[in-house]
């Protein structure tokens, strides 16, 4: 298979307000020419739906997450808690070199930022 590009639909009972969240909060640029909920993710576009099938907060968050790479987890990390974003997970550190902060968004998905750094031998 070869995949031209990837796209993430995130549904929800409030799409408006999820993709206000990712766009205000999150930091997430608008992606042009994709219509009025998308945005850019390192080369990836994410959108924003409401579904007959959902209801009520994410049943089992960690089902599927959303991880973004950055280049500064502790940056990140830190203006997001200063704008109150719940953290679950604060730079943890993974043995293959990622340190990673969980987030949880106004539907309870999680989102873990990522910064890669090589691992010390």
């Amino acid at each position: 298979m070869n995949v031209s590009s990837t796209l993430i639909t995130i549904n929800s009972t409030n799409a408006g307000a999820l993709f206000a969240w990712y766009r205000d909060v999150l930091g997430l640029p608008l992606q042009e020419g994709m219509g009025d909920h998308a945005l850019a993710a390192g080369g990836t576009v994410v959108t924003f739906d409401e579904h007959v099938d959902i209801t009520g907060p994410a049943k089992e968050p960690a089902r599927y997450l959303i991880d973004l790479f950055v280049e500064d987890a502790a940056a990140e990390t830190g203006r997001l808690e200063a704008a109150g974003v719940q953290c679950i997970r604060r730079l943890g550190q993974e043995y293959w070199g990622g340190i990673i902060s969980t987030f949880v968004d106004p539907d309870g998905n999680y989102v873990q930022l990522i910064e890669y750094r090589e691992p010390q031998a």
